[in-house]
């Protein structure tokens, strides 16, 4: 990678970022192939030989044929675009999302009712501290601070 990524670490987290997009142009553009009614025939027809045709890595393929949407989205797939092999199966995105999560669709959908996941263990591991250079300090005594620096 090109460029100091601290967003990197953000736990449970893959960012879809500009790396990731290159990684994934093919897998993403055999996704949105499936919009397309015939391609998505083919595609259900021989899914293997359909993911022949595209320029994927093996990994990648093997990643579609397992259904296994982390694994696609490790090897760049964009979560949007991969939602059309979910379609093409007959799944709603809730019923991918809780296959992604571990949970039953409903188990999902309660979660999200309750306001979503835990913020424990989710946060970029750097928030709370000088990690965030950008983030400017709160309160008076800090804008006092700011202002007798100036």
């Amino acid at each position: 990678m090109a460029l100091d990524k601290p967003y990197l670490d953000i736990p449970g987290t893959i960012i879809f970022d500009a790396d990731q997009s290159r990684k994934g142009y093919w897998l993403n553009q055999f996704c949105m192939s499936l919009m397309k009614s015939d391609n998505r025939a083919r595609f259900k027809a021989n899914e293997r030989a359909y993911l022949d045709e595209w320029p994927m890595t093996e990994e990648q393929k093997q990643a579609v044929l397992a259904r296994d949407l982390n694994w696609c989205m490790r090897l760049g797939g964009n979560i949007y675009f991969l939602a059309k092999v979910g379609a093409t199966d007959g799944l709603s995105f809730q019923q991918m999302a809780g296959s992604m999560t571990g949970m039953t669709e409903q188990e999902y959908r309660d979660m999200m009712i309750r306001g979503g996941r835990s913020v424990d263990g989710n946060r970029y591991l750097g928030e709370d501290g000088d990690a965030q250079p950008h983030r400017q300090p709160q309160g008076s005594a800090a804008r006092s601070e700011q202002k007798g620096s100036a």
